[in-house]
């Protein structure tokens, strides 16, 4: 990562990096995703300014013994100078204040294959 470029939002809030891929260059966001191909490094900020930060507060799923659990991202914190990253989620509560908060699960970053956003037929919580 000694050659990723933080690229930050107006505000000051990380968004992801900009590094080089051969004569161009490559956007990462915030999880350690690939959100562009090789391309102008102006190409890449848009693209990194387009996908944002909002998918973090979206519904993810956590695969535990092959049982999806649904979770909330609570902290990113990606690797910095020699420190590994991790990633911190939390089983989804719905927003329910009188339910006891759920312990914290660490996961190294970048994203893990088992940390994914939900897909079809994935338990949302509503159906039994």
């Amino acid at each position: 990562m000694d050659d990723w470029t933080p690229h930050r939002r107006e505000d000051g809030e990380l968004l992801g990096w900009i590094h080089p891929a051969g004569n161009d260059w490559t956007a990462v966001d915030i999880l350690g995703r690939t959100v562009s191909d090789a391309v102008d490094w102006l190409v890449a900020e848009e693209a990194l300014e387009a996908h944002g930060l909002a998918w973090l507060a979206e519904p993810w799923m956590l695969e535990d013994d092959g049982r999806p659990t649904r979770v909330r991202i609570v902290e990113v914190t990606p690797d910095h100078d020699g420190t590994p990253g991790r990633i911190v989620v939390k089983a989804e509560d719905y927003g329910d204040v009188t339910r006891p908060a759920s312990e914290p699960i660490e996961l190294s970053w970048p994203l893990p294959d088992r940390l994914r956003p939900p897909q079809p037929g994935d338990p949302d919580g509503f159906t039994f």
